[in-house]
């Protein structure tokens, strides 16, 4: 990263100097803890509180609340309480983007082994001869796309022949131990603590689903925003900071240290940190790369809303485009990140996805029309 200025140089003071910030017991969380045990903020003029939440849906009420000032949060947590479909509608803010890629789907060792051995997904599945019980985290969040993605693009239909439940990510190697699930869809470490637990196996992570996908972002409510303008900028300098930070290999064994604590994640460090590199030769979770991690392009966002429409569980008609750019702060976002000497990456990006689609934001009913698994 290329050297910042100082925070008064390049913006006013912040109007707000503690700010409490939520997250759950993730490694993706890594940019909050370094950047609260490492005092990123002083140099930005703030102090940030870590506030460790048991589920998402305890961190959107504490956001809606003003219990917490921001948070590490599910992309599609945001847009669901935005839209509101993911609880109580509060127009909502994605400040940026903390990382990419890191997540995956891990299934009991019978349906694992099935597939290992050349089983269709849907085959295996069907070979329990019930409805598999298949849990993710949050009913709008980002591991609920991602499953139901990757289930209909193996010709499984994800509301008709599964069951999908909601369950806290650090529920969820007990939950897969106890059989009371068929596998789950979640972030690190858990994939890493149900297999080290012989409970089962990672059978796709979601970087084979959509390489370089966002995953979690820095959210607060949009109200924050425009009471707190350099108070927000302050804070996506300092997490631009830890992301940074994080994101060099010779830190990765330090942050899986600190995950590890009780205060944070209370796992062993050896499951943190083999699961932040690239297992078995996948696309790691990437935290910053010269900012083209950061970037809360609106597109992306965007996407989201294409699958609740997809799901059913959007409907109507809005201006799905103008919400996105309302709720993705980009123009903060590159305030910010022009104080700290981020390069800004293009707004458009491509995507294509396990199933052939391509994504580029330019035309989302099309899209959306165009998969023939829908609700």
């Amino acid at each position: 990263m290329n050297s910042p200025k100082s925070a008064s140089s390049a913006t006013h003071a912040p109007e707000r100097t503690h700010l409490r910030l939520g997250f759950v017991a993730l490694s993706d969380a890594a940019p909050l803890a370094a950047a609260a045990l490492r005092e990123m903020g002083q140099r930005h003029g703030i102090e940030i509180e870590l506030c460790r939440q048991p589920s998402w849906a305890v961190v959107r009420d504490k956001l809606l609340s003003g219990e917490l000032d921001a948070a590490h949060a599910l992309y599609g947590l945001v847009y669901g309480v935005q839209l509101g479909i993911g609880g109580p509608q509060a127009d909502m803010a994605v400040l940026m983007v903390l990382n990419r890629n890191g997540q995956a789907i891990t299934l009991s060792n019978p349906i694992a082994d099935a597939i290992r051995e050349g089983a269709s997904v849907k085959d295996a599945l069907a070979s329990l001869g019930r409805v598999p019980v298949i849990a993710q985290t949050f009913p709008t969040g980002t591991h609920a796309m991602w499953l139901y993605y990757w289930l209909a693009a193996n010709g499984v239909h994800p509301l008709r022949d599964v069951r999908s439940v909601v369950i806290p990510p650090p529920r969820m190697a007990e939950a897969l131990a106890e059989g009371t699930l068929d596998g789950f869809c979640a972030g690190e470490p858990w994939h890493g603590v149900a297999e080290a637990r012989g409970a089962g196996r990672t059978v796709v992570h979601t970087s084979e689903m959509w390489p370089d996908h966002p995953e979690k972002v820095l959210a607060c409510r949009r109200d924050f925003v425009a009471l707190y303008p350099n108070t927000a900028r302050a804070l996506v300098r300092t997490m631009l900071d830890a992301c940074a930070w994080v994101d060099r290999p010779e830190h990765r064994a330090e942050i899986a240290r600190a995950l590890a604590s009780s205060d944070l994640l209370s796992v062993p460090r050896e499951l943190i940190e083999a699961r932040l590199g690239s297992p078995r030769g996948i696309a790691p979770v990437r935290f910053f790369d010269e900012g083209a991690v950061n970037y809360p392009r609106a597109s992306e966002g965007l996407w989201f809303i294409t699958q609740y429409r997809r799901w059913g569980m959007l409907g109507g008609e809005s201006d799905d485009a103008a919400v996105a750019a309302a709720v993705n702060q980009t123009a903060l976002y590159v305030e910010a990140a022009d104080a700290s000497g981020v390069p800004i990456p293009a707004e458009r990006q491509t995507a294509t996805l396990c199933d052939g689609r391509v994504w580029d934001g330019s035309d989302a009913v099309a899209y959306v029309a165009g998969f023939d698994v829908r609700a």
